[in-house]
């Protein structure tokens, strides 16, 4: 079974919003106390973190389905539903968060650094944070948002400083164990290392990580062998090592050999074009090795190269060759610019953006205008379409907002197809001039039939009263004997 998982794919779901509650405050001799109903909580949001205790996405291989928790509904007596807690997903230093189509949406590098991969849905108002002095007693509440769901893929791209790259059984597993304290597999045949290896090598003042990247063959840059699940590992590394066996039992191979094909399938990976390199002759404590590597020598130190002879068995020439690499990583340090505080940008609204727009498409021959927004569409999900007076609070929203005079503008008239939303979750409705009308229906605005219902024990002393007044008319013409 496999221990490292370098790329996969996430199903994420944020947690729904609770509903709001539609309440009335009930006490002894308060009929009517007025909305008492409570907010629905919010949903919890799904978090990638890195966490630098963390070094494969193995888990997320075996568990690819992750959803945060629901926020609780509103209750009566003014009470709150709780919110949802979000879902902390720790991934490696250096993972990138790549949509379907494979936009980059987040490169997560350094410890504690997040991305909030699905937004949890907002909770919906009770009817007492509905309350105006229009609307005293509304009968229904706003429902809980349905929080994202998001499918991305998640990618690991090793974070070192050096990069040993090379032909399998090359020596680069061996190399990484005596320069660092790593202990990966080594064999004497092709493939033995399956995973990156990561060191951490200590050369003076300067601590640096190198990294083992397996796989690489002729073809590898168009997935052959191992190459193409490992190449990304070297994109962010500073330098290079080409590392060269100079004691191959392979006829048609010689250390320049090598070196061009490898060279030639970084090459077309692209993007590492000015990264330093370095070449080390490696396994010259066989006799052939070192012969081969004093004659191949004057040849790559014409092209530039800084040829380094070593023998990871032997331990010859490691010392040299940490330091050149130590030298190397400081410069790359040093001229890498200084990360600023990131600027935050205020961009306000401009003074004609209504927030939403309204397009014309024919379906069937028939005319249907699409409106598109982030307030019209929130406020759909939101409406309980089986609650006649909160269709009616809808209506009132999107006539103040001037989806109704937008509507007109484009051309709009009675029984044309309305649709609120996306193509594939939309609301439809045929279209009448005045959306006001469905609320008109429940009574005029601002007043609530249930203050009008009759009251016998007020109408009793009411009625009393009115017989005192009527007496004392009576008697006030008459004068005392």
């Amino acid at each position: 079974m496999t221990t490292f998982v370098d790329r996969v794919e996430l199903h994420v779901a944020a947690g729904n919003g609770g509903h709001g509650c539609a309440s009335v405050h009930r006490e002894k001799f308060k009929p009517l106390g007025g909305p008492d109903g409570g907010n629905g909580g919010r949903g919890g949001d799904v978090i990638l973190t890195v966490d630098q205790s963390v070094t494969t996405l193995l888990d997320y291989h075996h568990s690819p389905h992750r959803k945060a928790t629901n926020g609780k509904p509103g209750e009566g007596g003014n009470r709150s539903g709780k919110d949802g807690q979000d879902l902390i997903l720790p991934v490696p230093d250096g993972t990138v968060v790549l949509d379907k189509k494979g936009n980059v949406l987040a490169d997560l590098v350094g410890q504690g650094t997040s991305y909030i991969a699905a937004q949890g849905g907002r909770g919906g108002l009770g009817n007492a944070a509905l309350a105006s002095a229009r609307r005293k007693a509304p009968g229904f509440a706003l429902l809980g948002e349905p929080g994202d769901v998001q499918d991305i893929v998640l990618e690991l791209k090793t974070v070192a400083d050096v990069a040993l790259v090379g032909y399998p059984s090359a020596g680069k597993s061996s190399l990484i164990s005596v320069l660092s304290a790593a202990r990966p597999k080594i064999a004497d045949y092709p493939f033995t290392t399956l995973v990156p290896n990561l060191g951490v090598v200590t050369s003076g003042s300067t601590v640096y990580t190198v990294a083992d990247v397996p796989g690489l063959i002729p073809g590898a840059s168009e997935g052959k062998g191992l190459g193409l699940e490992f190449l990304r590992h070297v994109e962010r590394c500073s330098v290079l090592v080409h590392v060269l066996d100079t004691a191959t039992l392979e006829a048609e191979r010689d250390p320049v050999t090598d070196l061009d094909v490898i060279e030639e399938e970084l090459r077309q990976y692209g993007g590492l074009d000015n990264r330093p390199r370095i070449v080390v002759l490696n396994k010259i404590d066989v006799p052939d090795g070192r012969d081969l590597a004093e004659m191949v020598r004057p040849d790559l130190e014409a092209r530039g190269y800084r040829v380094f002879e070593v023998s990871a068995v032997a331990h010859t020439g490691l010392k040299e060759l940490s330091y050149a690499l130590g030298e190397l990583v400081a410069k790359a340090r040093a001229a890498k610019p200084k990360e600023e505080a990131t600027r935050i940008v205020i961009r306000p609204k401009a003074v004609d953006d209504a927030g939403f727009t309204v397009t014309r498409e024919e379906v069937g021959g028939e005319p249907l205008f699409r409106v598109r927004g982030e307030k019209p569409e929130r406020w759909v999900r939101q409406t309980d379409f089986n609650n006649d007076e909160a269709v009616g609070y809808l209506a009132d929203r999107l006539n103040r907002l001037g989806v109704e005079e937008e509507l007109m503008k484009a051309g709009a008239r009675a029984g044309d197809g309305v649709a609120i939303g996306p193509e594939e979750n939309a609301v439809v409705f045929d279209w009448e001039p005045s959306m006001t009308a469905g609320a008109e229906m429940l009574g005029r605005r601002g007043e609530d039939h249930r203050f009008e219902a009759p009251r016998p024990a007020v109408q009793r002393r009411r009625d009393k009263q009115a017989e005192r007044d009527e007496l004392e008319r009576e008697f006030d013409g008459f004068e005392p004997f």
